[in-house]
């Protein structure tokens, strides 16, 4: 499963470990990314998406049906 949230768009970010020695390797920095259902009534059929940990409280807040919404805007397919 990509580390991608549908609805933020966040993304890995990159960077480097440093050693006590101060050697650099590369690493990546994930998103909290969960996969979620939900109940969509205006379509009556669930939807599994995958969000991160942000993302998650948006939907709590605007609901499913505005977060499904911009989803379909950004051009995802739920």
């Amino acid at each position: 499963m990509s580390a991608h949230c549908q609805l933020t768009g966040s993304k890995p970010g990159f960077g480097n470990n440093i050693s006590h020695s101060h050697r650099r390797t590369s690493r990546r920095f994930d998103p909290n990314v969960q996969r979620k259902r939900y109940w969509l009534p205006g379509e009556g059929r669930y939807v599994r998406l995958t969000l991160s940990a942000r993302a998650i409280e948006t939907v709590d807040s605007i609901g499913i049906e505005a977060a499904v919404a911009r989803i379909r805007a950004r051009g995802g397919k739920v």
